[in-house]
């Protein structure tokens, strides 16, 4: 059996998975938006909504990945122990990681509905290098979309990079989205 990728009967048209991974950097939702642009630039629409129809040949998901909350902490210097969070810290940070999650995952749809593009969200709790990669291979996904921060060689290599490490690592073709030329890094 064939699989194909085009073609005129919307019939013979495998669904493609594109995942796009978004933080808080506007980097991220610049390389959202790039991936709606790009990758919807020829889907059919209604007549009725101009929304693009269910016969597109992309499927998006919109991935999220918290990091997880350490509720100990090792202080500097000498005599250091280790010290816990109360159950209220514990209980805060959770909950305000919980609502930046919404928040973000809120913005990406808002961004998905303006391009009339129907996309689901997804939440995950871990090292977003592992995680991302993780969940390209569990939901076998055609393509992996993240930006780039812009981060020079030597900022790379001391705080890591999730979008070189998936580029080496995921289990699907990667496209990182450069910052537009001449915008300044942000967070």
């Amino acid at each position: 059996m064939e699989t194909k990728f085009g073609g005129d009967d919307p019939q013979s048209r495998k669904k493609l998975m594109a995942m796009v991974a978004v933080d808080e950097s506007d980097w991220s939702f610049y390389a959202l938006s790039w991936a709606l642009d790009h990758l919807f630039i020829n889907a059919p629409r209604t007549v009725e909504t101009g929304e693009r129809q269910e016969g597109d040949l992309w499927k998006v998901t919109v991935v999220h990945v918290t990091e997880p909350f350490h509720h100990f902490l090792y202080p500097a210097g000498p005599g250091g122990g280790t010290y816990y969070g109360t159950t209220s810290v514990v209980e805060s940070v959770k909950k305000t990681q919980e609502e930046t999650a919404a928040a973000i995952l809120s913005r990406a749809l808002q961004i998905c509905k303006h391009k009339k593009v129907k996309a689901e969200t997804l939440t995950m709790t871990g090292d977003p290098k592992d995680m991302i990669c993780q969940a390209t291979e569990q939901m076998h996904v055609d393509l992996l979309v993240i930006g780039s921060r812009g981060l020079g060689m030597v900022k790379r290599a001391l705080l890591g990079s999730v979008s070189d490490h998936c580029a080496h690592h995921a289990a699907c073709p990667v496209v990182i989205v450069k910052p537009p030329r001449g915008s300044a890094p942000t967070k």
